[in-house]
């Protein structure tokens, strides 16, 4: 089949259940592991000649998405670790999130586990079906999973565009 690599296609489930099991695990644990380096290293590192990347990255992990994961850290506690990995993007802001709050390690992998299952699961479920459907139309399957990203997307968009008038909307109640 083309466009799939071939050791992929010729994993039988035995195999790929536990090669998508692993690599989500040292993906997330990856995660966890830098965002906690964030918190304790790169203020240690602020002085050393690569200053400018470090600010940057310290910068980007003290905005609105590491606020907005610890507020759902806060908020859902443990649960909200396992249930992200049914998301997109937001994933990774809450493993590094747990990271950054410095989360105890064994506490944080017990409930990161659940997570990696779920995100095995559908990767694999929704990976065999789109083998399965390009293997019958690849042009369908091309259609499917374009529909799937343009669902994502404009859903992605209005959620913005409804979080935008609601501040606007809350700010204008404030008395001034």
């Amino acid at each position: 089949m083309a466009g799939v690599p071939g050791f992929i296609t010729d994993l039988g489930w035995w195999a790929l259940v536990p090669f998508l099991f692993c690599v989500v695990f040292l993906r997330t644990q990856a995660t966890y592991w830098l965002g906690r380096w964030a918190r304790t290293g790169a203020a240690r590192l602020a002085k050393s000649p690569s200053e400018k990347f470090l600010a940057r990255a310290s910068r980007r992990l003290d905005g609105p998405m590491m606020a907005r994961g610890e507020a759902i850290l806060d908020r859902w506690g443990y649960v909200a670790i396992p249930l992200s990995f049914l998301t997109l993007g937001f994933q990774t802001v809450i493993n590094a999130t747990a990271g950054y709050v410095k989360m105890r390690w064994g506490l944080y992998t017990l409930v990161m586990l659940p997570g990696c299952a779920l995100w095995t699961a559908t990767y694999t479920i929704v990976g065999a079906s789109i083998v399965h459907l390009w293997r019958r139309s690849p042009a369908l399957a091309i259609g499917c999973v374009l529909a799937v990203l343009l669902v994502a997307w404009a859903s992605t968009r209005v959620a913005r565009i409804v979080r935008q008038r609601r501040s606007v909307d809350s700010a204008a109640r404030i008395p001034q």
